[in-house]
């Protein structure tokens, strides 16, 4: 499975960005989405997850939660719509997929929320 991430940028404090993640390869195996960040000089955080079932289920971090969405557009395509950002936002965001026998993870794309 390849994972490529896109969609970050600059934004201002209360605006909107949305990161999309292509997946390519043996999709088919996959169980789960997850979107992760990393700030500088921190550990990685979990963010959000959506599973592969019908009804794709959710999951948020309690820091993201009722601000950032994580959709399923098409089979490859994730989709994480992030509205109100704050600064605390800043990080890399990695999109990450687990399947029956490892965990795959594409590169990060920057986002930074800053006046």
């Amino acid at each position: 499975v390849q994972l490529q991430a896109s969609g970050g940028g600059l934004v201002q404090p209360g605006g909107s960005l949305r990161l999309s993640c292509a997946a390519s390869g043996s999709i088919i195996t996959i169980i789960n989405m997850d979107w992760y960040r990393q700030a500088p000089g921190q550990e990685r955080e979990w963010v959000a997850r959506i599973g592969s079932d019908i009804d794709g289920t959710t999951y948020y971090a309690n820091s993201v939660k009722g601000r950032f969405t994580i959709s399923r557009e098409t089979a490859q395509n994730t989709v994480l719509q992030m509205n109100s950002l704050r600064p605390e936002d800043t990080a890399a965001y990695y999109c990450s997929a687990r399947s029956t026998v490892r965990r795959y993870w594409g590169l990060g794309t920057q986002v930074t929320v800053s006046s």
